[in-house]
């Protein structure tokens, strides 16, 4: 099939980009309630979240690596039925084991669909307008459409079950997940027919099983060859500290702000929607902040500085009671997401801009795999420092690994020699291993 046009490529990318994101939305509001319906205890739940993080971890590199083997099309497909299968599950589930299961299939089903939606746009405009096209505009329409879908999911998820009746032939905490598996169907739908890929060859299964894992390893290698990409996952990793000292202690002081555990959940529900929407705007002035500050690497330094004095600004708002300690927390938690966001996608097209489209999407996971790390770091770590000093002082702590990380942006190119360095080692690590 010939290579789509740049404007069709971006409305299919923000297309399917909504369609992966919808289904998250819609079950974080009441997954872990279900659970506790059915029966579950809410150790029981945690494990189940705790073996779908594991998976993530386990499976990240494995499957970038597939997808830059078998095609971005293939994949998002599969990444689809997997989670349409998984979400049903989840939605009839009733005991731990099959709850368990349904997480397993999450897991696989977000490890899979972590970069090829992403990687499959940029491949498409590169072939329509070579590698130095300007890839930003793209990337922020797909990126804030599926903040949007997040925005709008978790709004849904929430209301959505205090609207149904009960006694109906599925009971509303599980409608949520059904719609959120007809999401996947179309998903798929869209995949199959709407994004074509430019012809690669076709490997057979011992072809896989041997390019798969000379994919990650060359990819890895690439990322910590080059310096700038280095840099880059550094980055990722302070960002994944900061969210995850922000998740884990943001419930709790909602909770102490409204007084209840309940009010407080419902506070972070619209919280949390808020989020998603500061992270939708962020990703749509990411363009704008890389040319008011005179391009990418500076845009993002931008982005990281401003997510590192929110969270400063919050963790100064810790003096403050009720009303005005919520209204601080949801106004900073707003400005908090739009650097965020900023911030990640200026890195991204830094990233795309230095790796070829045969590593691609294991470079993605390579970098998804760098936030988690940060991320459960900053929730053990920045947790324990919580436990002992206080909330504040944790969220000082992570404003601080911001500012360090927007360091790493100083004098960095978006191009540069240093990419074809990398290219040349690789072709020699690719020799050797043959």
């Amino acid at each position: 099939m010939p290579f789509l046009s740049p404007l069709s490529a971006r409305r299919r990318y923000a297309l399917v980009n909504f369609l992966i994101w919808l289904p998250s939305g819609l079950m974080l509001p009441t997954m872990v309630l279900l659970m506790l319906e059915r029966g579950l205890g809410i150790a029981e739940a945690g494990l189940v979240s705790g073996v779908y993080s594991v998976v993530i971890v386990a499976l990240e590199l494995p499957t970038g690596g597939l997808s830059d083997v078998l095609g971005r099309r293939t994949i998002l497909a599969v990444s689809a039925l997997v989670k349409a299968i998984g979400l049903t599950a989840m939605a009839f589930a009733d005991s731990f084991a099959w709850f368990l299961a349904a997480g397993v299939f999450q897991g696989v089903a977000r490890t899979l669909s972590s970069g090829p939606a992403q990687a499959w746009y940029v491949d498409t405009v590169h072939a329509a307008q070579g590698p130095h096209a300007d890839l930003k505009p793209g990337l922020a329409r797909g990126e804030a459409s599926g903040s949007v879908a997040l925005c709008l999911g978790a709004l849904a998820g929430g209301f959505l079950p205090h609207l149904l009746p009960d006694g109906g032939p599925v009971e509303p905490l599980a409608v949520p997940m059904l719609l959120g598996a007809s999401a996947a169907v179309a998903q798929l739908v869209v995949a199959l027919a709407a994004m074509p890929e430019p012809p690669r060859p076709r490997p057979g299964f011992a072809e896989v099983l041997r390019d798969v894992p000379r994919t990650v390893v060359t990819g890895a290698h690439l990322a910590v060859r080059d310096r700038v990409l280095a840099r880059l996952l550094v980055a990722s990793a302070a960002v994944g500290v900061a969210l995850g000292v922000i998740e884990l202690l943001t419930p709790a002081r909602l909770a102490e702000l409204t007084g209840a555990a309940d009010s407080g959940g419902t506070v972070y529900g619209v919280v949390a929607a808020l989020g998603f929407a500061a992270s939708a705007a962020g990703h749509a002035l990411a363009p704008w902040l890389a040319r008011v500050t005179g391009g990418s690497p500076r845009g993002a330094m931008a982005g990281c500085l401003l997510t590192g004095a929110a969270l400063a600004a919050l963790a100064g708002s810790v003096v403050l009671d009720g009303t005005a300690g919520l209204a601080a927390a949801a106004a900073i938690y707003t400005v908090l997401y739009v650097g965020t966001a900023a911030h990640a996608l200026l890195r991204a097209e830094i990233m795309h801009g230095r790796v070829g489209a045969e590593r691609r999407v294991t470079l993605m996971s390579i970098d998804s795999l760098a936030l988690q790390v940060g991320a459960f770091a900053g929730s053990v770590g920045l947790g324990a420092l919580a436990a002992r000093a206080g909330t504040g002082a944790a969220w000082w702590a992570g404003s601080g690994v911001l500012f360090l990380a927007s360091l790493l942006y100083v004098r960095m190119r978006a191009g540069g020699p240093e990419r074809e360095e990398a290219r040349v080692e690789l072709d020699s690590v690719k020799g050797a291993e043959s």
